[in-house]
């Protein structure tokens, strides 16, 4: 009896909850995963190999090198990834209620991921430049290095130097990058989950770990080249006529094409598999994790 008279939460809690827990499991991913993102930067800026890059920065800024940016980072996923797997949740709730209480299918599933992953990408936008440009920057001759000291004086002097729209710059690749993240994302790890739970026989820990790794696999497959077309935009700076290299991003993708053919689009693909998937792997365990105790105490 008191089984069936226990009521779900409401209220405030109850509406913000699924923000915090993705808002906070992206902020803890990122502080194990910023050094790689730094390594993988450089790679696309053309600086090297992973070995040579990392050698080099241990040789020329120490090892705080490797954490620069890490503010942007942070404010990133407390924007994105809060905006992402929020609207995820609600999106998805809101469409089994539609479907009368059954599962989802696939393909409503990676419909949501796609909303989500775009809702995400306007909020997150302005920290994703930040991000971009404060690990670029020492890569950059002297004169023309900006020194942000962290992501908010980056997004001060972007404002105020650029104006405020500066701090979409790049939004348009960036919202199309997380829509395709996010479907290879949630797509691949619903379809490993169940592959490897009814076909398999894995048990929870098992299949949420190894549907994991595939998901982050397939995020990173999907998002590289939009990843890498982001990059080349959002740190672009004007020659000595004060024109830039690329007109946008459709411009940038077919010089890349031209220049380097379909695999320059995915430089650093092992260095930016091993940066993404871990990043997916613990936000996925981390989500099951608080979820399964959230309703051991009942909320």
């Amino acid at each position: 009896m008191a089984e069936e008279k226990k009521v779900a939460p409401t209220g405030v809690w109850t509406a913000v909850k699924p923000f915090v827990n993705g808002g906070a499991s992206g902020m803890l991913a990122t502080c194990v995963i910023q050094p790689i993102d730094m390594i993988k930067v450089r790679i696309q800026l053309g600086q090297g190999s992973a070995v040579s890059v990392t050698k080099n920065m241990l040789k020329n800024d120490g090892i705080g090198a490797f954490y620069k940016g890490l503010s942007a980072g942070l404010l990133r996923q407390a924007t994105y990834t809060t905006a992402r797997l929020g609207s995820f949740k609600m999106l998805t709730a809101k469409a089994i209620e539609a479907n009368d209480g059954k599962p989802l299918p696939l393909y409503q599933k990676a419909l949501c991921g796609l909303t989500a992953g775009a809702i995400g990408a306007c909020v997150g936008s302005p920290a994703d430049l930040a991000l971009i440009r404060m690990q670029a920057d020492n890569t950059l001759p002297l004169a023309q290095r900006r020194n942000y000291t962290n992501a908010f004086h980056a997004l001060y002097r972007i404002s105020a130097d650029e104006g405020v729209l500066a701090l979409w710059k790049g939004c348009g690749p960036t919202v199309v990058r997380a829509m395709a993240l996010n479907m290879g994302m949630l797509a691949s790890y619903d379809q490993s989950a169940e592959y490897m739970r009814d076909n398999l026989g894995l048990g929870e820990t098992s299949t949420v770990v190894g549907a994991s790794a595939v998901s982050g696999f397939c995020a990173a497959a999907c998002s590289l080249p939009f990843d890498y077309v982001k990059t080349q935009i959002q740190k672009m700076q004007p020659d000595a006529q004060g024109k830039y290299p690329y007109t946008g991003s459709l411009d940038c993708a077919m010089q890349t094409l031209k220049s380097g053919g379909p695999l320059k689009f995915y430089t650093g693909f092992p260095v930016y598999c091993v940066r993404i998937a871990p990043h997916v792997m613990m936000t996925w365990i981390f989500l099951n994790q608080i979820t399964k105790f959230q309703k051991t105490i009942g909320l």
